[in-house]
């Protein structure tokens, strides 16, 4: 199968592909375990999002500036639509690094979500709020004089991953999944066609077909 370039177009059913497919499918392509750790899990089982990575990088710092959120006001306001924030913190779990006014900010962009290696706070309100919200935990501190920004829209290391900005990501129960610019087309593809086997193939185990017929007949569990 060749190398898809360029950036796929994504169609209101991918929001049903899951992790475990896509996995496979990057299984397919040679991108093996381009998966998070399993640490980062959704502050509300059952979350799903689907969208580009928007990276952006915390490290460690004690300055109590005057303008302590200035990198982060600015970094929001570059989302779009269909963005996924990225917070990269080398899984530093000190402080929160995201919360209810974020989150508020992001759903007015057009952000679908946000995944971190770090700790997140006010979880009831961003649960109340809808937004995806994939994290290493929760912690009331704020980052101000703890962590600020460092780095926007550059390669991040992300659950033992390097995510590139622009990455297309995939997230739900089971984890979290990004997919290489440069594969992107034939995963999804993959992952599309393997939906359609797999609605075919349930159907017949359902109705009493033996798991060994089907995986000779289909070649899909």
């Amino acid at each position: 199968m060749s190398s898809g370039s360029g950036a796929v177009t994504l169609q209101p059913s991918d929001l049903a592909l899951t992790t475990a497919i896509v996995s496979d499918a990057l299984d397919k392509v040679g991108c093996r375990d381009h998966v998070l750790h399993s640490a980062i899990t959704p502050l509300v089982p059952g979350t799903r999002l689907l969208g580009r990575a928007a990276t952006v990088h915390f490290a460690p710092s004690a300055v109590d500036s005057a303008a302590p959120y200035d990198e982060a006001i600015a970094f929001i306001d570059t989302l779009g639509v269909g963005d996924v924030a990225v917070v990269a913190t080398n899984a530093n779990g000190s402080t929160a690094y995201w919360g209810e006014l974020f989150s508020a900010a992001a759903i007015g962009r057009g952000a679908v979500g946000v995944i971190t290696d770090g700790p997140v706070r006010d979880a009831a309100k961003i649960r109340t709020l809808g937004f995806a919200t994939f994290c290493a935990g929760h912690l009331p501190l704020d980052f101000r004089a703890r962590m600020r920004i460092d780095a926007v829209s550059e390669s991040v290391v992300v659950g033992g991953l390097t995510i590139h900005h622009g990455d297309l990501t995939l997230a739900d129960d089971d984890g979290v999944v990004v997919i290489p610019r440069v594969v992107e087309t034939d995963v999804i593809t993959l992952a599309r066609e393997r939906v359609a086997a797999e609605t075919l193939v349930l159907a017949q185990l359902l109705g009493g077909a033996s798991l060994r017929h089907v995986w000779d007949t289909y070649h899909v569990l």
